[in-house]
């Protein structure tokens, strides 16, 4: 198994500062999801231009729905024909109609 690249203190320091304020933007646009200010297709199409909303994964964002918890977030990406780790920049014309259609 490779070694992780050696970082000086600065550099660490630096990724770690980066990844929380990552995991902070993908916490407050999943709250946003959850309260309605912004739609699935606005999500969708965010992530085809923002790398951090793209690195998402489909299943967390649909958990972010309101009315759609783990199980039926499970079955609609089933029914659609996405895998459960299927990122959202990775995801296809077709099947992001498909899933705007089962969820629409």
């Amino acid at each position: 198994m490779p070694l992780p690249p050696a970082l000086s203190a600065d550099q660490r320091q630096a990724a770690l500062e980066k990844a929380a304020a990552v995991r902070k933007q993908r916490a407050e646009l999943k709250d946003r999801l959850k309260m309605g200010s912004v739609s699935l297709k606005e999500l969708l199409d965010q992530g085809q231009r923002d790398e951090v909303v793209g690195k998402m994964k489909v299943l967390t964002v649909l958990e972010s729905l309101p009315g759609l918890g783990k199980v039926k977030a499970r079955r609609a990406l089933d029914e659609v024909g996405i895998s459960d780790t299927r990122r959202v920049q990775g995801l296809g014309e077709q099947q992001r109609r498909k899933l705007l259609e089962k969820l629409g």
